[in-house]
């Protein structure tokens, strides 16, 4: 009874307001499509997040800090046959099925991410060298790379974060900063010349969506189309005219702030940007509290990565960042995004309670 007395309620009440939220919103954005029967796929995601969950916040902690080297070599295995057996969807490699379902691998994989970064990092006593900021652009970088062979660069993006607050928190000295910072700059042209032509469409298209409004600018041109069309009170539950008009692509998935500031306006994406805010505060208020240096930093590890999915997923929406395919958590359709949260979410509850056990 203590343990469950124990939970963070608020933080569960969050989760729980923003997906049935999302449910609500898939529902709204997919009534009169074949995509339709979504939001009860969605339910019993939520349903089977909720098990997880609290799974999750029994299994100590620190048991999973000790298997992080065998999670770790699980997970790159398992992206490497993803990219052998996975089924292939628009192009791209990334789902295993598993009970008749797909499974998306590179999103669990992130766990894996935040533990590994978080076991190395948090062993550090003041600084970070060199080799420790290379040791962990490796342990990060191999499974990215996987990632970005199916291809998925809008998760491999998503575990940089990641990387960034371990190396922060871990003791990284700013002139390091200002190096690693000036690489990165150096490196942008190459990286250009790597990437797929229709990721250089999706940034040229965001960088000029006027020059192709049926092209590659059509999303980010509809997208604000719908978020302006939304006023500051919105058109309604399911009444958004560029959602209903399917004008607006996948509203369901990657663009359901646009569908969901659409119906409910200013106000309406104001509140559930606010009720992220709440759920951010949240989990740095467990980070600070939590009881060693390793806990805290596994927290912030999955504060860098939704922060990340929110800020890239809204900037998108509004045109202030190209599209990536990377969705918005716990609203956006998709079992794994949803289920890598709860899972997520089930670790921060235990290192929660950890502090309450004598």
């Amino acid at each position: 009874m203590t343990k469950w007395r124990d939970l963070d309620w608020v933080l569960l009440a969050l989760l729980l307001a923003i997906s049935l939220l999302g449910i609500l919103e898939i529902h709204n954005a997919t009534i009169a499509t074949r995509f339709a029967p979504l939001w009860i796929k969605q339910v019993y995601y939520l349903i089977a997040g909720i098990g997880l969950l609290l799974v999750f916040s029994r299994i100590d902690y620190k048991l999973i800090l000790e298997s992080s080297p065998w999670l770790y070599l699980a997970s790159v295995a398992a992206l490497g046959l993803v990219l052998v057996v996975g089924r292939a969807i628009f192009h791209s490699r990334r789902w295993i099925p598993v009970a008749g379902t797909h499974l998306q691998v590179s999103e669990f994989v992130k766990i894996v991410i935040i533990v590994v970064v978080a076991r190395y990092c948090g062993s550090a006593r003041l600084s970070l060298a060199w080799s420790d900021v290379v040791k962990v652009g490796g342990l990060v970088g191999i499974p990215a790379a996987l990632v970005l062979l199916e291809p998925d660069l809008g998760t491999a993006l998503t575990y940089i974060p990641v990387a960034i607050v371990g190396l922060l928190l871990g003791g990284l000295r700013w002139r390091q900063v200002l190096v690693l910072g000036l690489g990165f700059l150096l490196m942008l042209p190459i990286a250009w010349h790597e990437l797929h032509p229709y990721q250089r469409d999706r940034i040229i298209g965001f960088l000029q969506p006027q020059a192709d409004p049926l092209g590659s600018g059509y999303q980010v041109l509809q997208s604000k189309i719908a978020v302006g069309a939304g006023g500051v009170l919105g058109q309604g539950m399911a009444q958004g005219s560029q959602t209903r008009g399917q004008f607006l692509p996948v509203p369901q998935a990657d663009f359901i702030f646009a569908a969901f500031a659409e119906e409910y306006g200013f106000a309406g994406a104001l509140l559930l940007l606010g009720l992220y805010l709440l759920l951010l505060l949240r989990l740095m208020q467990n980070a600070h509290l939590a009881p060693d240096r390793y806990a805290g930093m596994v927290v912030m590890g999955v504060v860098a990565i939704l922060t990340f999915h929110v800020l890239v997923n809204v900037g998108m929406v509004v045109g202030f960042m190209p599209v990536t395919g990377i969705p918005l958590p716990l609203m956006s359709s998709g079992g794994s995004s949803l289920l890598f949260v709860f899972i997520a979410m089930g670790i921060v509850m235990n290192i929660r309670m950890a502090r309450f056990v004598n």
